[in-house]
Protein backbone atom coordinates (compact mmCIF):
# COMPACT_ATOMS: atom_id res chain seq x y z
CA UNK A 1 0.00 0.00 0.00
CA UNK A 2 1.37 3.42 -0.96
CA UNK A 3 2.01 6.11 1.62
CA UNK A 4 -0.13 9.20 0.85
CA UNK A 5 2.49 11.37 2.54
CA UNK A 6 5.22 10.11 0.20
CA UNK A 7 3.75 9.85 -3.31
CA UNK A 8 5.71 8.25 -6.14
CA UNK A 9 7.84 10.10 -8.66
CA UNK A 10 5.16 9.83 -11.33
CA UNK A 11 2.55 11.40 -9.07
CA UNK A 12 4.97 14.12 -7.98
CA UNK A 13 5.85 14.90 -11.60
CA UNK A 14 2.20 15.80 -12.15
CA UNK A 15 1.10 17.38 -8.87
CA UNK A 16 4.16 18.68 -7.02
CA UNK A 17 4.60 22.39 -6.49
CA UNK A 18 1.41 23.56 -8.19
CA UNK A 19 -1.24 24.00 -5.44
CA UNK A 20 -0.27 27.55 -4.53
CA UNK A 21 -0.72 28.84 -8.06
CA UNK A 22 -3.85 27.05 -9.27
CA UNK A 23 -5.89 30.24 -9.39
CA UNK A 24 -9.69 30.53 -9.36
CA UNK A 25 -10.26 26.82 -9.88
CA UNK A 26 -7.76 26.45 -12.74
CA UNK A 27 -6.26 22.99 -13.10
CA UNK A 28 -3.06 24.32 -14.73
CA UNK A 29 -0.53 26.87 -13.48
CA UNK A 30 -1.07 30.13 -15.41
CA UNK A 31 1.64 31.97 -17.31
CA UNK A 32 2.20 35.17 -15.36
CA UNK A 33 3.78 37.63 -17.78
CA UNK A 34 3.68 40.58 -15.40
CA UNK A 35 7.06 42.23 -14.92
CA UNK A 36 6.17 43.68 -11.53
CA UNK A 37 3.76 42.97 -8.67
CA UNK A 38 1.97 45.76 -6.84
CA UNK A 39 1.25 46.26 -3.13
CA UNK A 40 -1.29 48.57 -1.55
CA UNK A 41 0.40 48.15 1.79
CA UNK A 42 3.92 49.59 1.76
CA UNK A 43 4.92 47.68 4.88
CA UNK A 44 3.91 44.36 3.32
CA UNK A 45 5.81 45.33 0.17
CA UNK A 46 8.88 45.96 2.31
CA UNK A 47 8.52 42.62 4.12
CA UNK A 48 8.32 40.80 0.78
CA UNK A 49 11.31 42.76 -0.54
CA UNK A 50 13.34 41.74 2.51
CA UNK A 51 12.33 38.09 2.23
CA UNK A 52 10.39 38.20 5.48
CA UNK A 53 7.12 37.26 3.77
CA UNK A 54 6.32 35.18 0.64
CA UNK A 55 5.53 37.11 -2.51
CA UNK A 56 6.87 38.54 -5.73
CA UNK A 57 8.11 42.02 -6.58
CA UNK A 58 9.87 41.90 -9.93
CA UNK A 59 10.09 38.99 -12.39
CA UNK A 60 13.85 39.22 -12.83
CA UNK A 61 13.98 38.10 -9.20
CA UNK A 62 11.00 35.74 -8.81
CA UNK A 63 7.82 34.96 -10.71
CA UNK A 64 4.81 32.74 -9.84
CA UNK A 65 5.09 30.48 -12.90
CA UNK A 66 8.83 30.13 -12.51
CA UNK A 67 8.47 29.39 -8.81
CA UNK A 68 5.99 26.58 -9.51
CA UNK A 69 8.52 24.97 -11.87
CA UNK A 70 11.31 25.29 -9.31
CA UNK A 71 9.11 23.75 -6.64
CA UNK A 72 8.29 20.73 -8.79
CA UNK A 73 11.96 19.97 -9.40
CA UNK A 74 12.83 20.66 -5.75
CA UNK A 75 10.30 18.11 -4.54
CA UNK A 76 11.39 15.49 -7.08
CA UNK A 77 15.01 15.91 -5.96
CA UNK A 78 14.12 15.90 -2.25
CA UNK A 79 15.84 19.24 -1.70
CA UNK A 80 15.30 22.15 0.68
CA UNK A 81 15.39 24.77 -2.05
CA UNK A 82 15.71 25.31 -5.79
CA UNK A 83 16.36 28.18 -8.16
CA UNK A 84 16.45 28.44 -11.94
CA UNK A 85 18.07 30.27 -14.84
CA UNK A 86 17.34 30.98 -18.48
CA UNK A 87 19.40 28.01 -19.73
CA UNK A 88 21.38 25.05 -18.46
CA UNK A 89 24.61 26.98 -18.97
CA UNK A 90 23.02 29.91 -17.15
CA UNK A 91 22.65 27.80 -14.01
CA UNK A 92 26.07 26.15 -14.40
CA UNK A 93 27.91 29.45 -14.81
CA UNK A 94 25.88 31.14 -12.05
CA UNK A 95 26.75 28.31 -9.67
CA UNK A 96 30.46 28.24 -10.40
CA UNK A 97 30.86 32.00 -10.21
CA UNK A 98 28.83 32.11 -7.01
CA UNK A 99 31.24 29.92 -5.10
CA UNK A 100 34.62 30.45 -6.77
CA UNK A 101 36.89 33.46 -6.20
CA UNK A 102 40.49 34.27 -7.23
CA UNK A 103 42.86 31.87 -5.52
CA UNK A 104 40.28 29.09 -5.16
CA UNK A 105 40.64 25.65 -6.69
CA UNK A 106 38.06 23.49 -8.44
CA UNK A 107 38.41 19.80 -9.27
CA UNK A 108 36.32 18.27 -12.04
CA UNK A 109 36.50 15.68 -14.80
CA UNK A 110 37.76 15.98 -18.36
CA UNK A 111 34.63 15.10 -20.29
CA UNK A 112 31.98 17.34 -18.81
CA UNK A 113 29.49 18.99 -21.14
CA UNK A 114 31.33 21.24 -23.61
CA UNK A 115 30.01 24.54 -22.27
CA UNK A 116 31.06 23.66 -18.73
CA UNK A 117 34.45 22.57 -20.03
CA UNK A 118 34.94 25.96 -21.71
CA UNK A 119 34.33 27.63 -18.34
CA UNK A 120 36.97 25.38 -16.80
CA UNK A 121 39.68 25.78 -19.43
CA UNK A 122 39.02 29.35 -20.64
CA UNK A 123 37.08 31.54 -18.21
CA UNK A 124 38.00 30.44 -14.68
CA UNK A 125 41.78 30.64 -15.26
CA UNK A 126 41.30 34.29 -16.31
CA UNK A 127 40.10 34.94 -12.75
CA UNK A 128 43.12 33.16 -11.20
CA UNK A 129 40.98 30.17 -10.24
CA UNK A 130 42.94 26.92 -10.39
CA UNK A 131 41.23 24.12 -12.32
CA UNK A 132 42.23 20.46 -12.23
CA UNK A 133 40.48 18.09 -14.63
CA UNK A 134 40.78 14.36 -13.97
CA UNK A 135 40.00 11.22 -15.92
CA UNK A 136 36.32 10.62 -15.28
CA UNK A 137 36.59 6.93 -14.47
CA UNK A 138 39.78 7.22 -12.41
CA UNK A 139 38.28 7.66 -8.96
CA UNK A 140 41.65 7.30 -7.26
CA UNK A 141 43.04 10.23 -9.27
CA UNK A 142 39.99 12.37 -8.46
CA UNK A 143 40.27 11.54 -4.75
CA UNK A 144 43.99 12.34 -4.76
CA UNK A 145 43.40 15.73 -6.37
CA UNK A 146 40.52 16.53 -4.03
CA UNK A 147 42.67 15.61 -1.03
CA UNK A 148 45.06 18.42 -2.01
CA UNK A 149 42.22 20.82 -1.24
CA UNK A 150 39.50 22.45 -3.34
CA UNK A 151 36.55 24.79 -2.91
CA UNK A 152 34.33 22.96 -5.42
CA UNK A 153 34.16 19.39 -6.68
CA UNK A 154 32.11 19.47 -9.89
CA UNK A 155 30.87 16.15 -11.28
CA UNK A 156 28.66 15.08 -14.16
CA UNK A 157 27.08 11.62 -14.21
CA UNK A 158 26.38 10.19 -16.70
CA UNK A 159 28.64 12.41 -18.78
CA UNK A 160 27.76 14.05 -22.07
CA UNK A 161 28.40 12.46 -24.58
CA UNK A 162 30.56 9.55 -23.37
CA UNK A 163 27.97 8.42 -20.76
CA UNK A 164 30.63 7.65 -18.15
CA UNK A 165 29.38 7.22 -14.59
CA UNK A 166 31.01 8.59 -11.45
CA UNK A 167 30.63 6.96 -8.04
CA UNK A 168 28.82 9.92 -6.49
CA UNK A 169 28.71 8.66 -2.91
CA UNK A 170 32.41 7.86 -2.89
CA UNK A 171 33.47 11.17 -4.44
CA UNK A 172 31.07 13.24 -2.35
CA UNK A 173 32.67 11.76 0.77
CA UNK A 174 36.11 12.73 -0.55
CA UNK A 175 34.91 16.25 -1.28
CA UNK A 176 33.40 16.74 2.14
CA UNK A 177 36.58 15.58 3.86
CA UNK A 178 38.27 18.76 2.58
CA UNK A 179 35.22 21.00 2.97
CA UNK A 180 34.42 21.20 -0.74
CA UNK A 181 30.98 21.95 -2.17
CA UNK A 182 30.01 18.91 -4.23
CA UNK A 183 27.98 19.76 -7.35
CA UNK A 184 26.50 17.15 -9.71
CA UNK A 185 25.11 17.74 -13.19
CA UNK A 186 22.41 15.06 -13.39
CA UNK A 187 20.84 16.14 -16.69
CA UNK A 188 21.24 12.73 -18.36
CA UNK A 189 19.81 10.84 -15.39
CA UNK A 190 16.85 13.07 -14.39
CA UNK A 191 15.29 12.74 -10.91
CA UNK A 192 13.51 9.63 -12.16
CA UNK A 193 16.73 7.65 -12.54
CA UNK A 194 19.00 9.22 -9.94
CA UNK A 195 18.91 11.52 -6.90
CA UNK A 196 22.46 12.80 -6.19
CA UNK A 197 21.49 14.61 -2.98
CA UNK A 198 20.66 11.23 -1.43
CA UNK A 199 24.13 10.06 -2.45
CA UNK A 200 25.86 12.91 -0.63
CA UNK A 201 26.01 15.74 -3.18
CA UNK A 202 25.39 19.28 -1.91
CA UNK A 203 23.81 20.54 -5.14
CA UNK A 204 22.24 18.87 -8.17
CA UNK A 205 21.60 20.72 -11.41
CA UNK A 206 19.82 20.08 -14.69
CA UNK A 207 19.66 21.57 -18.12
CA UNK A 208 15.86 21.61 -18.00
CA UNK A 209 15.92 22.12 -21.77
CA UNK A 210 16.58 18.40 -22.10
CA UNK A 211 14.64 15.62 -20.35
CA UNK A 212 12.74 17.75 -17.85
CA UNK A 213 10.98 19.71 -20.58
CA UNK A 214 11.16 16.81 -22.99
CA UNK A 215 9.65 18.53 -26.04
CA UNK A 216 12.55 20.61 -27.40
CA UNK A 217 10.53 23.82 -27.16
CA UNK A 218 11.85 25.60 -24.04
CA UNK A 219 15.25 26.56 -22.64
CA UNK A 220 15.96 26.47 -18.92
CA UNK A 221 18.26 25.41 -16.10
CA UNK A 222 17.57 24.53 -12.46
CA UNK A 223 19.59 23.69 -9.35
CA UNK A 224 18.52 22.14 -6.04
CA UNK A 225 20.12 21.74 -2.63
CA UNK A 226 20.25 23.28 0.80
CA UNK A 227 18.53 26.60 1.39
CA UNK A 228 21.84 28.19 2.41
CA UNK A 229 23.63 27.28 -0.83
CA UNK A 230 20.71 27.85 -3.20
CA UNK A 231 20.04 31.32 -1.81
CA UNK A 232 23.61 32.31 -2.69
CA UNK A 233 23.17 31.07 -6.28
CA UNK A 234 19.81 32.82 -6.52
CA UNK A 235 21.41 36.11 -5.43
CA UNK A 236 24.12 35.84 -8.10
CA UNK A 237 21.61 34.90 -10.79
CA UNK A 238 19.11 37.66 -9.92
CA UNK A 239 21.82 40.31 -10.14
CA UNK A 240 23.40 38.92 -13.32
CA UNK A 241 19.95 38.61 -14.87
CA UNK A 242 19.89 35.15 -16.48
CA UNK A 243 16.21 34.82 -15.54
CA UNK A 244 14.01 31.93 -16.67
CA UNK A 245 11.12 33.35 -18.72
CA UNK A 246 7.58 32.59 -17.43
CA UNK A 247 6.51 31.10 -20.77
CA UNK A 248 9.51 28.77 -20.76
CA UNK A 249 8.71 27.82 -17.15
CA UNK A 250 5.15 26.99 -18.18
CA UNK A 251 6.34 24.79 -21.05
CA UNK A 252 8.79 23.02 -18.73
CA UNK A 253 6.01 22.48 -16.18
CA UNK A 254 3.78 21.02 -18.86
CA UNK A 255 6.55 18.75 -20.10
CA UNK A 256 7.28 17.46 -16.61
CA UNK A 257 3.75 16.08 -16.28
CA UNK A 258 4.91 13.13 -18.38
CA UNK A 259 8.50 12.98 -17.10
CA UNK A 260 8.26 9.54 -15.53
CA UNK A 261 6.39 8.04 -18.48
CA UNK A 262 8.85 9.46 -20.99
CA UNK A 263 11.98 8.52 -19.07
CA UNK A 264 10.81 4.97 -18.44
CA UNK A 265 10.11 4.52 -22.15
CA UNK A 266 13.44 6.09 -23.09
CA UNK A 267 15.26 3.83 -20.61
CA UNK A 268 13.65 0.77 -22.22
CA UNK A 269 14.27 1.92 -25.79
CA UNK A 270 17.89 2.83 -25.13
CA UNK A 271 18.61 -0.53 -23.52
CA UNK A 272 17.23 -2.48 -26.49
CA UNK A 273 18.99 -0.25 -29.01
CA UNK A 274 22.30 -0.51 -27.17
CA UNK A 275 22.08 -4.31 -27.24
CA UNK A 276 21.21 -4.26 -30.95
CA UNK A 277 24.14 -2.00 -31.81
CA UNK A 278 26.59 -3.94 -29.63
CA UNK A 279 25.86 -7.05 -31.68
CA UNK A 280 25.95 -5.34 -35.09
CA UNK A 281 28.93 -6.00 -37.34
CA UNK A 282 28.98 -2.39 -38.52
CA UNK A 283 29.47 -0.97 -35.02
CA UNK A 284 32.85 -0.89 -33.30
CA UNK A 285 31.80 0.13 -29.78
CA UNK A 286 28.68 1.07 -27.83
CA UNK A 287 28.73 3.22 -24.68
CA UNK A 288 25.70 2.80 -22.43
CA UNK A 289 25.67 2.32 -18.63
CA UNK A 290 23.07 -0.43 -18.87
CA UNK A 291 25.40 -2.73 -20.79
CA UNK A 292 27.54 -5.19 -18.83
CA UNK A 293 30.42 -4.12 -21.08
CA UNK A 294 30.25 -0.52 -19.83
CA UNK A 295 33.26 0.42 -17.74
CA UNK A 296 31.03 1.80 -14.94
CA UNK A 297 28.14 -0.66 -15.18
CA UNK A 298 28.46 -1.82 -11.57
CA UNK A 299 28.42 1.74 -10.26
CA UNK A 300 25.42 2.59 -12.42
CA UNK A 301 23.51 -0.44 -11.10
CA UNK A 302 24.19 0.70 -7.55
CA UNK A 303 23.25 4.37 -7.79
CA UNK A 304 20.75 4.60 -10.65
CA UNK A 305 17.15 3.39 -10.89
CA UNK A 306 17.34 3.41 -14.69
CA UNK A 307 20.21 3.84 -17.14
CA UNK A 308 18.88 6.77 -19.14
CA UNK A 309 17.83 7.51 -22.69
CA UNK A 310 21.22 8.48 -24.17
CA UNK A 311 23.86 6.19 -25.62
CA UNK A 312 26.88 6.74 -27.84
CA UNK A 313 28.52 4.50 -30.40
CA UNK A 314 31.25 4.38 -33.01
CA UNK A 315 30.96 2.85 -36.45
CA UNK A 316 33.31 0.12 -37.59
CA UNK A 317 34.78 2.61 -40.05
CA UNK A 318 36.18 4.81 -37.32
CA UNK A 319 36.13 8.23 -39.04
CA UNK A 320 34.17 11.47 -39.13
CA UNK A 321 33.54 10.84 -42.82
CA UNK A 322 31.64 7.65 -41.89
CA UNK A 323 29.52 9.69 -39.48
CA UNK A 324 28.88 12.23 -42.24
CA UNK A 325 27.62 9.48 -44.54
CA UNK A 326 25.64 7.59 -41.90
CA UNK A 327 23.47 10.28 -40.32
CA UNK A 328 21.46 11.34 -43.41
CA UNK A 329 20.20 7.76 -43.82
CA UNK A 330 18.34 7.86 -40.49
CA UNK A 331 14.64 8.50 -40.95
CA UNK A 332 13.46 8.56 -37.35
CA UNK A 333 16.08 10.86 -35.84
CA UNK A 334 16.63 14.59 -35.97
CA UNK A 335 20.23 15.46 -36.72
CA UNK A 336 20.28 18.32 -34.22
CA UNK A 337 22.08 19.77 -31.20
CA UNK A 338 19.73 18.70 -28.45
CA UNK A 339 18.74 15.62 -26.44
CA UNK A 340 16.11 14.31 -24.08
CA UNK A 341 13.12 15.01 -26.33
CA UNK A 342 10.22 12.75 -27.27
CA UNK A 343 11.78 12.49 -30.74
CA UNK A 344 15.06 10.65 -31.24
CA UNK A 345 17.96 13.07 -31.78
CA UNK A 346 21.39 12.17 -33.09
CA UNK A 347 24.69 13.90 -33.80
CA UNK A 348 28.46 13.96 -33.24
CA UNK A 349 30.04 15.97 -30.39
CA UNK A 350 31.64 18.31 -32.96
CA UNK A 351 28.19 19.73 -33.78
CA UNK A 352 26.34 19.07 -30.50
CA UNK A 353 27.71 18.77 -26.95
CA UNK A 354 31.22 20.06 -27.69
CA UNK A 355 30.72 22.42 -30.62
CA UNK A 356 32.36 25.16 -28.50
CA UNK A 357 35.57 23.12 -28.26
CA UNK A 358 38.31 22.60 -30.81
CA UNK A 359 39.12 19.15 -32.17
CA UNK A 360 42.26 19.10 -30.03
CA UNK A 361 40.27 19.96 -26.91
CA UNK A 362 37.79 17.17 -27.64
CA UNK A 363 40.65 14.72 -28.10
CA UNK A 364 42.13 15.81 -24.77
CA UNK A 365 38.78 15.06 -23.15
CA UNK A 366 38.76 11.56 -24.65
CA UNK A 367 35.94 12.35 -27.08
CA UNK A 368 36.67 10.89 -30.54
CA UNK A 369 35.46 12.70 -33.65
CA UNK A 370 33.82 9.47 -34.82
CA UNK A 371 31.52 9.24 -31.78
CA UNK A 372 27.78 9.42 -32.43
CA UNK A 373 25.48 10.52 -29.60
CA UNK A 374 22.02 8.95 -29.86
CA UNK A 375 19.28 10.40 -27.65
CA UNK A 376 16.47 7.90 -27.75
CA UNK A 377 12.92 9.17 -28.10
CA UNK A 378 9.64 7.47 -27.22
CA UNK A 379 8.99 6.02 -30.66
CA UNK A 380 8.27 2.30 -31.11
CA UNK A 381 11.63 0.70 -30.49
CA UNK A 382 11.16 -1.76 -33.35
CA UNK A 383 11.03 1.17 -35.77
CA UNK A 384 14.14 2.76 -34.30
CA UNK A 385 16.09 -0.50 -34.51
CA UNK A 386 14.95 -1.10 -38.09
CA UNK A 387 15.94 2.47 -38.95
CA UNK A 388 19.40 2.04 -37.49
CA UNK A 389 19.76 -1.28 -39.28
CA UNK A 390 18.97 0.12 -42.71
CA UNK A 391 21.25 3.12 -42.18
CA UNK A 392 24.12 0.89 -41.08
CA UNK A 393 23.58 -1.37 -44.10
CA UNK A 394 23.96 1.58 -46.44
CA UNK A 395 27.31 2.72 -45.04
CA UNK A 396 28.87 -0.68 -44.31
Amino acid sequence: MTNPNHPGLGTQSIWAGEDEYLLQGATQVPVVHSVSFGYGDIDQWLRVALGQEPGHIYSRNTNPTVHAFEEKVRILEGAEAATSAATGMGIISSTLFTFLSPGDRVVSVKDTYGGANVIFIEFLPRFQIEVTLCDTTNHEQIEAEVAKGCKVLYLESPTNPTVKVADLARLAKAGHEVGAIVIVDSTFATPINQTPLQLGADLVLHSATKFLGGHADALGGVICGSKELVEQIYHYREINGATLHPMAAYLLLRGMKTLQLRVQRQNENAMQIARFLENHAGVAQVLYPGLASHVNHDIAKRQMRGFGGVLSFMLKENSFDAVRRFLPHLRYAHAAANLGAVETIVGPPATTSHVECTREEREAMGIPESLIRYSTGIEDVEDLIADLGQALAQVS
